[in-house]
């Protein structure tokens, strides 16, 4: 084999074996940044559909809120404590068992 033609193929090699590398490394950045988009579509479009939901008039957990309310504003102070403490208790149930206390 000619020097000139092994050392033409030795560039070449050495040229691919830095170019390759160097293209899997913007490949994989290229991606990540695809799948990132994809995930900030997808959270707009999950934004929209929350906004549009309530431009529809879905405020039924709301309405349930403010009925409770004006049930314990409305209640006398006995039922109004025990409604309280009710509550109370709801919430840690629904925080978690680390979370909850005994109940007396």
């Amino acid at each position: 084999m000619d020097p000139d033609l092994t050392l033409i193929f030795a560039f070449i090699l050495a040229i691919v074996m830095m170019v390759l590398p160097f293209a899997y490394f913007v490949n994989q950045r290229v991606q990540e940044h695809e799948a990132r988009k994809l995930e900030l579509k997808a959270r707009v479009e999950e934004a929209k559909a929350e906004q549009l939901r309530f431009a529809n008039g879905d405020y039924s957990k709301m309405e349930e809120r403010v009925r409770v309310l004006e049930r314990i504003a409305t209640d006398s102070n006995h039922a109004l404590a025990s409604q309280i403490e009710e509550l109370r208790r709801l919430d840690k149930v629904a925080a978690g068992p680390q979370l909850a206390e005994p109940i007396e």
